[in-house]
């Protein structure tokens, strides 16, 4: 495949993408000094990278740095409703990256998209969902001696992930940037949590305040989602499985039920759980009429469309993100965005202020692994954490913020045990 060969929506679309990815850049300091090392060190250079993100004015920053950095890199959208068209003209216009990402591309385009990525005979994949790494383990083995290893962006990701080395199917290591403190800490908690209320926000323009908000799952993102939604004014309510979580939701201030009971209760609902069927058929026999009901998780597989679908007597499209299905008895449910992620289907996704630590992780792990990536077991790797705490550190200079210090007489006693009470 030739490098410039690419397929996006409308080249002319550039201009205003390139405003975007400077708007974006403004709030991405510490991504900003990694590229100012990269293109004085060059470390990846040589190297092919082959990407499957979300296509957004951030990500298109991530993909400044590495080729700043020397590689050569390729895009896809790891999602057919994420991508930002005037974004994707940009990068192919004034970067010179290959990008194969339309919104709302079909999914014979999406994974055609996937397959032309691979074409690059990549030596390192950057993933978010890992369907490029999947599609490569399990269409294009011939690659796999090539490639170094890989890094993961997002929770679901990481599950399937390990899930391939707890089998022995994984054929070269990753690393969970989604793991990293400085990514789930603030991308999953604070970025979810604002880009999904501005989601649905969007879709809809529904009040949130004096509104009974349900929440499905209790991890980083959906606690992110549960308070941002509070501080509207919701009524939030959480569902778990996890004891640990549930208890800790609770301890929290929320009410915590089964779904089945928030059905009955529920003006809108979000899933960001990682796991199907999150709402379904139990569920749609209970919803108000007029209930929206959206999804936050990587796949749109957390609300059973397919069962919701086959209730329904009728569906129409009543707004440009919203599914109305209209069931026997004539109440209507309203989904949003297909069941995709509703923060970057009906919205553009994190604030660029917390990509700017996630994708830091992305371009150190990049970094790392081709310092060490030939070393590494064939199994899902943390992000070391002296990576970690430098892109902290990073962050607060920044922000102009400086804090203490160890004396040595405190790392002396730290690092004692004689000196008690």
């Amino acid at each position: 495949m030739a490098k410039r060969e690419n397929d996006v929506k409308d080249l002319s679309l550039a201009e205003k993408g390139r405003f975007r990815i400077q708007w974006a850049e403004n709030d991405m300091p510490v991504l900003r000094q990694i590229r100012e090392r990269f293109k004085k060190e060059q470390p990846l250079k040589g190297l092919r990278i082959a990407a499957c993100l979300h296509v957004t004015s951030e990500t298109a920053n991530l993909m400044w740095t590495l080729v700043e950095g020397g590689a050569d890199v390729i895009l896809s959208a790891s999602n057919p409703l994420s991508t930002q068209d005037d974004v994707a003209a940009s990068l192919v216009a004034h970067f010179e990256v290959p990008v194969y990402a339309i919104k709302g591309e079909d999914n014979a385009t999406y994974y055609r998209h996937l397959r032309a990525t691979l074409e690059f005979k990549p030596n390192i994949t950057m993933d978010d969902g890992a369907d490029l790494l999947s599609t490569l383990h399990k269409e294009r083995t011939d690659l796999l001696p090539g490639v170094i290893g890989g890094t993961e962006e997002t929770t679901t990701g990481v599950i399937r992930l390990r899930a391939m080395a707890n089998a022995g199917a994984l054929k070269y290591p990753v690393i969970a940037v989604n793991d990293a403190l400085t990514k789930h800490f603030f991308d999953n908690r604070y970025g979810t949590g604002q880009s999904t209320i501005d989601g649905i926000v969007r879709a809809t323009n529904l009040l949130f305040a004096g509104k009974v908000f349900v929440v499905g799952g209790y991890g980083w993102c959906s606690r992110g989602i549960a308070h941002r939604g509070r501080g509207l004014g919701a009524r939030t309510i959480v569902t778990e499985v996890d004891p640990l979580k549930a208890l800790e939701a609770v301890m929290d201030g929320f009410e915590v039920m089964t779904m089945e009971q928030a059905a009955k209760l529920g003006d809108i609902f979000v899933t960001a759980t990682g796991d199907k069927n999150v709402i379904d058929a139990r569920h749609f026999p209970h919803l108000k009429d007029g209930a929206v009901i959206s999804n936050s998780g990587h796949f749109n597989v957390e609300i059973d469309i397919p069962a919701l679908e086959k209730l329904a007597v009728e569906k129409r499209q009543v707004r440009e993100f919203v599914e109305q299905f209209i069931l026997k008895d004539g109440r209507r449910i309203n989904l949003l965005a297909e069941g995709r992620l509703v923060n970057l289907a009906a919205a553009e996704g994190h604030p660029s202020s917390v990509m700017d630590m996630s994708f830091a992780n992305q371009a150190l792990s990049c970094e790392y692994i081709a310092q060490h990536g030939k070393e590494l077991a064939k199994n899902v790797f943390p992000v070391p954490t002296v990576i970690d705490k430098e892109i902290a550190r990073l962050k607060l200079e920044a922000m102009g913020i400086t804090i203490d210090k160890l004396t040595p007489e405190q790392e002396a006693y730290l690092a004692s045990w004689e000196e008690g009470t």
